[in-house]
């Protein structure tokens, strides 16, 4: 946690050399040069909070959007799946390493690690929407296990997409024949989007998220999951 502190720090020092005023002052609406990284690691830092207090999945079910979209290892609506289960004796614990958003702040994405209380340890991805309030609700979570924990960065580290020039329409893109589900979405400004691909043949997912860098999308996460068994 007390990485998280200093990594919210710097994320907060980040965020206010993008804005014009750094004094304080009430939530923007989303637009140009309003993104806050700082307040997508607070929600994750309550988050997280919440399962180690409350339960594991009555905190996934309330930090997470109606529409959200998770893995079990398939794919499952969140809200109907959440709802079903018994919580855990011991919660999931997690820290987020990076964090990607939007130039307009709508759309956020952390990676980091978790570790379950068995031992067992991996990696996760969550997409972030911003509502209308001003919050953040988690729109997809997915990760996998690893043989060994991801190593602890000394910082969290964040970046935010290229403010100005904003990219065009998205192309279409066309799903793999074998895809049993093939959906995403985009920021409101277009500089941040995100796609999930689930094959029927295998349930093999990818998960992949572009940022606009100002000239075009670079693909920063580009996830690939095979269920085991």
């Amino acid at each position: 946690m007390k990485r998280l502190a200093l990594g919210l720090v710097l994320v907060a020092a980040l965020t206010a050399s993008v804005q014009t005023d750094a004094r304080p002052k009430r939530r923007l609406p989303p637009g140009a040069g309003t993104a806050n990284p700082s307040a997508l690691v607070a929600e994750e830092i309550a988050f997280a909070r919440l399962a180690r207090d409350k339960g594991q999945w009555k905190a996934f079910r309330e930090f997470a959007d109606d529409t959200a979209l998770m893995f079990v290892p398939q794919e499952v609506q969140a809200q109907d799946w959440l709802k079903m289960q018994k919580e855990p004796a011991a919660p999931v614990q997690w820290d987020p390493h990076q964090v990607w958003m939007s130039c307009d702040g709508t759309l956020g994405v952390t990676k980091g690690a978790w570790q379950r209380p068995d031992g067992s340890v991996g990696w996760y991805t969550t997409i972030w929407k911003r509502q209308k309030k001003g919050e953040y609700r988690w729109v997809l979570d997915h990760g996998d296990t690893l043989p060994a924990a991801l190593p602890e960065p000394e910082m969290l580290t964040a970046r935010v997409a290229k403010c100005g020039r904003h990219p065009d329409a998205p192309p279409s893109v066309t799903p793999p024949e074998d895809a049993r589900t093939f959906t995403g979405g985009n920021s409101l400004d277009g500089t941040l989007r995100w796609n999930v691909t689930v094959l029927s043949s295998n349930d093999a997912r990818t998960v992949s998220v572009q940022l606009w860098n100002g000239a075009q999308f670079e693909t920063i996460l580009q996830d690939k999951v095979t269920p085991q068994g």
